[in-house]
């Protein structure tokens, strides 16, 4: 009879952090991964002697990072703990909690299955239908288990697997199904000791009784906007993109090409941004979004004091509604990021209450700890993270909904946007969001709402809240293969790729925002030491993966800057010019991305890596087309030949970024790959660079009526 290491499918341990000080604190605080870094969220509390702290916490098998918060600002890794490079030149403690029975190594064969391991939800990414196909999977522990398939309405269907990492694998299957009618099926698994069924009740003897049942009447799976697979983002931060109309700056206006601070102005416009469009036209990019624009009384604008008024140091409400209409004119759409969490104390509600105190009728838009309310350090309200100029808004409160849905309504319909860029929207309410995506998608059903997570956001994309998230899992497996702190192993590269690919639903990798720079990271080019030709390779990779590219502005051009506020430079207009390498890669990639339908939409496939050679290619396939994608991290130039799968049927091949072609036999593609370079293989038939309509179905229309006006 077959063994089980069995506990709880979703139990979580007690776990204790210990932490020692060698002086006095205020307080103490534990903040991670498991908790989106919010240092308010778990206090530590201290021993009599006042020195040690302590928190016992529950947590979930898997790979956490964490820090202690120091009286709220100092924040320092764990001694006792390992640490690591977070990828933003930041170091955190990692620890990994092994699921229950993984003391035992696993063995295929040996007749016992680690229960625990076992996991097939059917409300996130283990259940799915994308373009006629139901995909089933089944996580599970990797080297445990001799075979794993899975009955489907009584038909059997064989199942791949997929490394997960150290902790999991994934067993995975596709089968037609066009959503009518219901679906019943059970995984079977094979230890060497007869098969047994996997379903609701667990591991049974019998698949009767132990089926999952999928009912098209009322299976719903995410269908985020598909326009965003055929789009090219580019990030402006405000204040540093083009100074355009010098009437506007602010009395302490700095030179273009100083130095930031922490509220450096340096004058960026609406006008700037109109001066540019050319710029961002002949660049490629479909959609623009924007870092925060409204009323603020610093020049990030995370704290907002008017969300129905445009910043005077940035334009009026009116040029920024011509702007965008101009945009729009050239194919290009508009998102702007709205800070729905918390607000600057001059908002007019925070206001109030500075004025009127317990008397004050928006008491209800914030929470109050105590009065008198004044803004000053260790606030006596809830602000994020503990600053006191941003204190957080209640938006499960009716009024403030209200107030803020209302500032969402009118921009959207004067401004015409085609999406919304949110916030820390991880420490928003859900409800709130819920109600936010009515009334968005209540005017335009195919506006774009994204969040922003830093983790796994499957919470948030089942369909009813975001259509996607900042993928910044995506750039933390790009980063370790090509920044100067990271291991440079191309098996790492995609088992991380694949690993951030299979968190969500195909249709919602399609449209995360694929980052690997933004306001809030060091440069690429300065996480690369310097070095351009890796810079460039994390440029390729991120224009060629499943996802939406995002080009924060500057990084086109070969921009440097270390952690905020140095990566906030104004814009290096001096080398945005065709002798710059940076930008001729950029507009090629681009280009070559808009005019392939197999790097916008396609499925991706692991073709092969060699870590001592330092190279690695993987293909995006769709309908029948495929581009192929090989790179080298090596110093060296490198020739490879790789076994190109079933999937791939194309025989001949040209070189986007050569221009050299190649012919394939039998099935095995041999290329040169240049020193830290690559290659990216697309059909030979498709020569012309020029990209069809892309982009939102509104900026389509109005690039099709000035075509052929």
């Amino acid at each position: 009879m077959i063994g089980l290491l069995a506990s709880s499918l979703l139990a979580s341990e007690l776990r204790e952090f210990v932490f020692k000080a060698d002086k006095p604190l205020s307080k103490v605080a534990i903040a991670g991964t498991f908790n989106g870094w919010n240092k308010g969220a778990n206090p530590m509390k201290a021993d009599a002697d006042g020195r040690t702290w302590r928190i016992m916490l529950p947590l979930e098998p898997g790979e956490i990072q964490y820090k202690f918060v120091l009286d709220d600002n100092d924040w320092v890794v764990d001694p006792r703990g390992k640490a690591v490079d977070d990828g933003n030149g930041h170091m955190n403690t990692l620890l990994v909690i092994l699921p229950a029975g993984y003391e035992i190594p696993a063995k295929s064969g040996d007749g016992t299955i680690t229960l625990s391991a076992l996991r097939h939800l059917q409300d996130g990414a283990d259940v799915n239908l994308d373009r006629g196909k139901l995909m089933l999977a089944l996580r599970a522990r990797p080297r445990d288990i001799r075979s794993v398939s899975v009955l489907v309405n009584g038909r059997p269907a064989s199942m791949s697997e997929e490394p997960l990492g150290q902790i999991y694998t994934r067993y995975a299957t596709q089968v037609p199904w066009k959503g009518a009618g219901a679906v019943r099926y059970s995984f079977v698994l094979d230890d060497g000791h007869g098969k047994r069924f996997f379903g609701p009740k667990g591991l049974t003897s019998s698949e009767a009784g132990n089926d999952f049942v999928l009912d098209g009447r009322t299976y719903h799976p995410a269908a985020p906007p598909q326009w965003l697979e055929r789009t090219v983002l580019y990030q402006i931060f405000p204040d540093r993109f083009a100074n355009g109309d010098t009437r506007n700056d602010p009395p302490n206006v700095e030179a273009w090409d100083s130095m930031p601070e922490g509220n450096s102005y340096f004058g960026g416009d609406v006008a700037g941004v109109r001066q540019h469009m050319g710029y961002l036209k002949d660049l490629g990019i479909t959609c623009v979004y924007f870092n925060p624009i409204f009323k603020s009384p610093v020049s990030h604008r995370y704290e907002t004091a008017d969300y129905r008024l445009i910043d005077p140091s940035f334009g009026s409400n009116q040029e920024f509604f011509g702007l965008t209409k101009a945009l729009k004119g050239q194919g290009i759409g508009t998102i702007v990021d709205g800070v729905f969490n918390h607000s600057a104390p001059s908002l007019f509600a925070f206001a109030d209450i500075l004025k009127n105190q317990q008397n004050s009728k928006y008491l209800g838009w914030y929470t109050i700890n105590r009065f008198p309310v004044k803004v000053e350090e260790n606030p006596n309200y809830l602000a994020w993270w503990g600053y006191p100029s941003m204190p957080k808004l209640n938006t499960t409160n009716p009024e403030t909904m209200s107030y803020l849905l209302g500032s969402v309504e009118y921009w959207q319909k004067n401004a015409g946007l085609v999406g919304w860029r949110l916030d820390v929207a991880n420490e928003v309410s859900m409800d709130f969001w819920r109600a936010f995506r009515r009334r968005v998608k209540g005017i335009d059903a195919n506006a774009w709402i994204l969040g922003e997570e830093w983790g796994d956001a499957n919470a948030w994309l089942k369909g009813d809240q975001w259509d996607a998230s900042m993928n910044y899992p995506f750039r933390e497996a790009v980063l370790k293969f090509v920044s100067s702190t990271g291991n440079g192993k191309p098996s790492d590269l995609l088992s991380g790729l694949m690993r951030n690919y299979r968190t969500y639903a195909p249709q919602v990798s399609r449209n995360e925002m694929n980052l690997i720079g933004s306001h809030d990271t060091p440069r690429i080019l300065t996480l690369c030491g310097g070095d351009k030709d890796l810079a460039k390779l994390a440029a390729v990779i991120q224009m060629t993966w499943v996802g939406v590219p995002s080009v924060y502005y500057g990084d086109e051009l070969g921009m440097e800057g270390d952690k905020d506020p140095d990566n906030r430079r104004g814009m290096r207009w001096d080398v945005a010019n065709n002798s710059n390498d940076f930008l001729r890669l950029y507009k090629k990639l681009i280009a070559t991305r808009l005019g392939n339908k197999a790097l916008q939409s396609g499925d991706p496939v692991i073709v092969g890596s060699n870590d001592e050679q330092g190279t690695l290619a993987y293909a995006r396939v769709l309908d029948g087309e495929a581009a192929v994608v090989v790179l080298n991290r090596s110093d060296a130039p490198r020739a490879a030949s790789y076994r190109l799968p079933n999937l791939v049927q194309q025989k001949s091949f040209r070189d986007a970024l050569s221009g050299h072609t190649y012919n394939v036999g039998s099935g095995t593609l041999s290329v040169q790959i240049p020193a830290k370079g690559a290659v990216l293989l697309i059909s030979s038939r498709h020569h012309s660079s020029i990209p069809g309509h892309t982009g939102h179905p509104a900026l389509i229309s109005a690039s099709h009526r000035r075509t052929h006006a």
